[in-house]
């Protein structure tokens, strides 16, 4: 399993984001442009010194991530989904996308993707901060495909 940010826009949350994937061994792949410089402060002081634990792989462009990635279902959350992820059957090598967090992902990406999937809110809410629905999806991934870390 691994994680793909399509064009994030705030630094902080790909910080968090990638201190996730490091916490829990997954990589990350980045589909730039980004919204921010990649060398971002900001980005360092969210990821703190978990870098070195993180495998992130950075794509100059959604073409150039399609004809890199690794195989495997992409599974977009997006807030346009019907299917909630709790009814999602995940598994071992889905690549779990999350859009900008100002305008999510084109037509053309979302098209693209094996599934789409919603966290299910009160009605009125529009989303989760994607940090939070990065923490919240791959949990459950995680949780369904026996995936977390054990030991110690």
């Amino acid at each position: 399993m691994r994680l793909a940010l399509f064009q994030p826009d705030i630094p902080q949350n790909s910080g968090t984001i990638l201190r996730l994937a490091a916490c829990f061994g997954l990589p990350v792949d980045i589909i730039e442009p980004c919204g921010f410089l990649w060398d971002d402060k900001r980005v360092r002081r969210s990821l703190m010194d978990y870098a070195e634990a993180v495998e992130i792989h950075r794509h100059r462009s959604w073409h150039a991530f399609t004809a890199e990635r690794t195989p495997g279902r992409l599974v977009l959350l997006t807030t346009k989904a019907t299917t909630d992820h709790l009814d999602f059957a995940f598994a071992p090598d889905d690549i779990l996308m999350f859009g900008r967090e100002s305008a999510g992902v084109p037509d053309e990406v979302a098209e693209a993707c094996d599934a789409r999937i919603r966290i299910p809110l009160r009605p009125g809410l529009r989303s989760l901060n994607v940090a939070m629905t990065a923490a919240l999806i791959t949990g459950e991934a995680l949780r369904q495909v026996g995936g977390f870390p054990r030991g110690l």
